[in-house]
């Protein structure tokens, strides 16, 4: 738009249709910039459950990735003695 790019280009390198992004292009030029931008819902306060969940599902996201890295040098360390 203000790049002074062609559209062509642009699609090509961001491995899109040239008719997607004009219209991307065309509505954004339709749309005042502030609308253009503005959240489509807005965010709701999180219950303490949800809270709650989330915690335990980092920690448990955490230590899987623990036994992941651990599987991994495992096996890195098991097909080097069979040579």
């Amino acid at each position: 738009m203000s790049s002074g790019r062609s559209i062509g280009s642009v699609s090509k390198e961001l491995g899109l249709r040239n008719s997607v992004l004009r219209r991307w292009v065309d509505k954004l030029r339709q749309e005042p910039a502030s609308a253009a931008w503005r959240p489509t819902t807005q965010a709701t306060p999180m219950s303490a459950d949800q809270a709650s969940e989330i915690a335990r599902l980092r920690q448990e996201n955490e230590r899987l990735r623990m036994e992941r890295d651990i599987l991994k040098k495992s096996i890195a360390i098991f097909a080097g003695t069979r040579t």
